[in-house]
């Protein structure tokens, strides 16, 4: 008889209604893949524009579709044996995006360079919220090549990617400049923000001049780009969704055109950029900030909170009800872990 595993999908586009939990035969790793007992997941924007439809030319048209992309678990079963990992390791990490499953399920295949050891001192919830640092790494050290003494804006700071990138810029020696609703301005200077500003009180003709704008919003690129110094790198992880084709062109002209060119990418991390986030996390440079944590059995109400705006960090979707801090299995808005239960 086949094992079977809950997992979150959906039969045609549309509003976060259309999500379900439903049955799927439960994967079994080949040869070089590793099967994983999934824990916790966040929920990203990208996620949200599949989910709507909104880049079918990428997902296509076949259903039903699955969701989730990062996650944290241990490890269930090994396809064959594999240097260094061993049944019951933690681990965390991204499928890649041709892997057409989801990881808002109880399990999945994925090969080693997917994945790697979860920091100590971290649950898995705690260290849901994190996969998307390996974003702002490869945003500010790969792309932007951040040095000390820079002037850093994040754009969306209070966000899953925001929030890490201005730990990080702290990290490295920047001047961070953080823009975020007002409600969330007290968390980005926690993180280690210089400046924090409401970004519907600040105009960008009000800001000064950055070497690095790192952008996770997509919205007024190019008034935003003219703020960065002659030497300046702008670099993009998002698109305006309400105007793609003009955003995206605008992006594509940005990346060959002029001295402050655009770097945009999409990331798709491996082994090595977990393990670089695992240190900082290890030497106290990053922490996870979650939101709020919702059961996979709630991942419509996920992804609707996370249409709403004002997320503080991540919500995180936890598949596994035993690994629920409280009764009610959901932290305290806005909470910054530091090693010890809220």
């Amino acid at each position: 008889m086949t094992e079977t595993m809950r997992a979150a999908m959906y039969d045609r586009f549309g509003g976060p209604e259309v999500l379900y939990v439903g049955e799927l035969p439960r994967p079994t790793p080949g040869s070089g893949e590793v099967l994983v007992r999934v824990r916790a997941l966040s929920i990203n924007g990208g996620e949200l524009l599949a989910r709507a439809g909104r880049v079918r030319l990428v997902t296509g048209r076949k259903f039903p579709q699955r969701t989730g992309i990062d996650f944290t678990g241990e490890i269930a079963a090994l396809g064959s044996p594999a240097a260094g990992l061993a049944v019951g390791d933690h681990v965390w990490g991204v499928l890649p995006r041709s892997s057409g499953s989801g990881s808002a399920a109880e399990y999945v295949v994925v090969r080693p360079q997917q994945f790697a050891r979860i920091p100590k001192g971290l649950d898995p919830v705690e260290a849901a919220a994190l996969p998307v640092g390996t974003t702002a790494i490869t945003a500010l050290r790969d792309k932007a090549r951040l040095r000390p003494g820079e002037r850093l804006l994040v754009r969306g700071a209070a966000g899953g990617v925001g929030n890490v990138a201005v730990q990080l810029g702290r990290a490295m020696g920047a001047h961070v400049t953080a823009l975020a609703r007002a409600d969330n301005l007290d968390l980005v200077r926690d993180l280690g923000a210089d400046e924090a500003l409401d970004h519907r009180a600040t105009a960008p003709a009000d800001l000064g001049r950055y070497d690095v704008v790192l952008d996770t919003v997509g919205k007024d690129l190019p008034a935003h780009r003219r703020l960065l110094t002659p030497a300046g790198r702008m670099v993009t992880i998002a698109f305006d969704s309400d105007r793609i084709a003009a955003s995206l062109g605008h992006i594509l002209a940005g990346t060959v055109h002029g001295r402050r060119r655009i770097r945009f990418f999409s990331g798709n991390p491996k082994s090595d950029l977990f393990t670089d986030l695992a240190t900082y996390v290890e030497e106290g440079a990053v922490r996870p900030v979650v939101d709020r944590v919702f059961p996979l059995a709630e991942i419509a109400e996920a992804h609707r909170a996370l249409e709403a705006g004002g997320v503080r960090g991540k919500y995180v979707v936890r598949i596994d009800q035993s690994i629920a801090r409280d009764g009610s299995g959901e932290h305290r808005r806005g909470c910054c872990a530091e090693g010890s239960a809220p």
